[in-house]
């Protein structure tokens, strides 16, 4: 039996002896108490993301149509504290699986154990379904998160699975999330003894602004090898530190539950640096969406990232793009992305994709 499979089944074992257990009093038509409370307490939510894209490198052109991602996952709430959530890629594998208990009567501290997204940068929270590129993360937030570009980390989604503990304070200006790691990704254990520290403040001085810090501090343990950086070998035990500083704006008319009809000017930027070994990493970036006529948004993005600071290893990307939402959190998307390298021949991308989202 998959994994998938067989997480499903345990959520629903799990839950259904968290209910009654006997339909006394119902009449034959009626609906059971407990079949009633099991509609109530569980959400089904899930997204799809599929395109063309075409990219003109040197020697090197190609064009295709590709389905990048294929999400479903279902929450439980068992109490008006507890908690437990199962998400798998179709296109994949699981995600994530976890479970939150709220320690706390107001959301000052919960605790979360499970396969999570890791809570390093700005970006790597955010849900790929919500973000204005095409590509998604940043580059650097997508190497030093462990989303994939890394050879050293392989590609993990941006997701560990470890213990945090987090809450908002100060009616929600402040919120915080320390987190205990594997360091070593998803559905593996961990290659090393050591495990990762990652910390997080999101300071939220008024409505649509929000000011983030996060770092990260342990040590990896090499799947792979990277031109970059040769002073590790796969199976290598090596420092793999980060920290990152961040903003973002919004403001304007905005309804997560309503983006169609209520979008806000978006703007995002962080800067964020990192060292795996002896070799350090940088990178920034600025990405922005704007409204312009009934659901069509424009966006932009500019991203620098160098994987070597001492051998000028970097990469700018610049993407200009327009987005249309034709119905609540579904969406289609074009965007041309023009890339300089130092270290290879420049190149153009464009592509599309169309969301749908539920």
């Amino acid at each position: 039996m998959k994994l998938s499979s067989i997480c499903l089944l345990t959520i629903c074992s799990t839950l259904l002896s968290s209910l009654p257990q006997s339909a006394c009093g119902q009449t034959r038509n009626s609906q059971p108490d407990w079949l009633s409370d099991l509609s109530k307490r569980i959400t089904l939510n899930g997204y799809a993301q599929a395109g063309y894209a075409y990219q003109d490198q040197e020697n090197a052109k190609t064009s295709d149509f590709n389905l990048k991602r294929t999400l479903l996952w279902a929450k439980a709430d068992v109490t008006d504290r507890w908690s437990f959530l199962f998400m798998v890629d179709f296109n994949s594998e699981v995600q994530e699986f976890y479970t939150d208990y709220r320690l706390t009567a107001d959301k000052a501290l919960t605790v979360r154990v499970g396969q999570f997204k890791n809570s390093f940068s700005l970006e790597n929270p955010m849900s790929p379904s919500s973000l204005e590129l095409v590509d998604v993360c940043s580059q650097s937030v997508t190497y030093m998160a462990g989303c994939g570009s890394d050879p050293l980390m392989g590609k993990q989604f941006g997701r560990d699975i470890g213990l945090k503990l987090y809450g908002e304070l100060f009616d929600g200006h402040l919120a915080y999330e320390l987190g205990l790691m594997n360091g070593q990704g998803i559905n593996c254990r961990d290659g090393n003894r050591d495990k990762d520290v990652i910390a997080k403040i999101d300071v939220r001085p008024i409505d649509g602004l929000r000011l983030v810090a996060s770092g990260q501090k342990g040590r990896g343990h090499a799947v792979g090898t990277a031109a970059w950086n040769p002073g590790i070998a796969e199976g290598d035990n090596y420092t793999r530190d980060r920290y990152s500083i961040g903003a973002e704006l919004k403001f304007g008319a905005y309804c997560p539950a309503r983006y169609k009809e209520a979008r806000p000017v978006s703007l995002r930027a962080e800067w964020l640096e990192g060292k795996d070994g002896e070799v350090k990493s940088r990178g920034a970036y600025l990405t922005t969406s704007v409204p312009l006529v009934d659901a069509l948004d424009a966006v932009a993005s500019v991203d620098w990232f160098d994987r070597n600071t001492a051998m000028r290893y970097d990469q700018t990307n610049a993407t200009v793009g327009l987005q249309y939402w034709y119905y609540k959190k579904c969406r289609l998307q074009l965007q041309y992305t023009h890339t300089w390298r130092q270290f290879d021949s420049n190149y153009n991308n464009i592509q599309a994709q169309v969301q749908i989202a539920f």
